[in-house]
């Protein structure tokens, strides 16, 4: 008996062996919807490996990897805007990877040294509950949304660990920097803070709370909300604002000292192909960042959007070095100060 009892033992360890070396491991922003279909997909075409993904936000995917530097836990980062990953470049924390298609994108869409590539473009829009919000009342610029009408109607994901949050608040506050009036910009701020609700802490409950009514006006990112109207129906709608929209381009990287690289890089090739590019594109209504794949292969709301939003002129270095500090302010000075 002690000798089976042994053997079992040996061929448990075994599988556990075999099964922690056939596993990658993603840490993302992009959502359950998303990354369980590539999980599915990925695992169908590699019956041997395990996906096994985290979904946080950018910032807490930035600060988790700093954390683990000494022990990496995630084989790849998918999904952020590139300022973080530049963060993540510069502090060592990403590895060198140049994937089949690095010619196919813009010269901005990737790293120095090939430490992170772009997947998606993604526009952040103004988007309101479609039931409370219509016609000549809905919000059409970043200043509509001060109106005293929207008092206690709009409602924020917090901007602390949310990449998106932060690039939408850094805009507005490098936009008044390029007048000549910072203060002017963490004055908008604290405006908007005096119509907001509430902050929530992820996604999931700033969808299920628009969608209750419980607040009618939000900022996010137009592929989510194009997500909840069409899957889970929520009466939910968007626009461009008119003076322009922060337009950033979302990275994909591997983690330097990753345990699963050989599958990390399997995954990364994957999930950035023009068959699963394209699959985002319909069913996720993420735009690629790849510029070999024709328009004609992509939905109809895409190029529309293409064509309705204004992306707003940032300066990506300035925002990169700036928002840490700017962030710290707004939620040290700004956060619940107009209640």
């Amino acid at each position: 008996m002690l000798a089976v009892a042994f053997l079992l033992v040996l061929f448990c360890i075994s599988c556990a062996e075999k099964s922690d070396a056939t596993r990658v491991i993603v840490y993302s922003p992009h959502g359950k919807e998303l990354l369980g279909e590539y999980e599915r997909l990925f695992e169908t075409q590699y019956p041997g490996c395990d996906v096994q993904w985290l979904d946080m936000g950018s910032q807490d995917i930035l600060d988790r990897l700093r954390s683990e530097r000494a022990n990496p836990q995630a084989d790849v980062w998918f999904g952020a805007p590139n300022t973080m990953f530049s963060q993540a470049a510069k502090a060592g924390l990403l590895e060198s990877f140049r994937p089949s298609w690095a010619n196919s994108v813009p010269a901005d869409a990737h790293g120095d040294a090939d430490t992170w590539y772009g997947t998606y473009f993604t526009p952040e829009v103004i988007a309101f509950n479609s039931n409370a919000a219509q016609g000549d009342s809905v919000p059409r610029d970043w200043d509509d949304l001060l109106l005293p009408r929207w008092k206690g109607r709009v409602i924020i994901r917090d901007p602390v660990p949310s990449g998106g949050m932060r690039v939408i608040f850094g805009a507005i506050l490098f936009l008044h920097l390029q007048q000549g009036d910072l203060e002017k910009g963490f004055d908008w701020l604290r405006r908007l803070d005096t119509n907001t609700k509430e902050y929530v802490a992820n996604s999931t409950l700033l969808f299920q709370k628009m969608a209750r009514g419980e607040a009618d006006i939000t900022l996010w990112n137009m592929p989510d909300m194009e997500l909840q109207r069409n899957v889970y129906h929520y009466p939910f709608d968007y626009v461009f604002p008119s003076s322009g929209t922060p337009y950033l381009t979302e990275g994909i990287a591997l983690v330097r000292g990753a345990k699963h690289a050989e599958w990390a890089r399997r995954y990364y090739e994957f999930v950035t192909s023009t068959e699963s590019l394209e699959l985002a594109a319909q069913k996720y209504f993420r735009i690629p960042a790849r510029t070999d794949i024709p328009l004609q292969r992509l939905p109809e709301r895409i190029a529309r959007a293409r064509q309705q939003l204004r992306p707003m002129k940032l300066d990506w270095q300035v925002l990169e070095r700036e928002t840490p500090g700017w962030m710290r302010r707004w939620e040290n000075e700004i956060k619940g100060s107009g209640k």
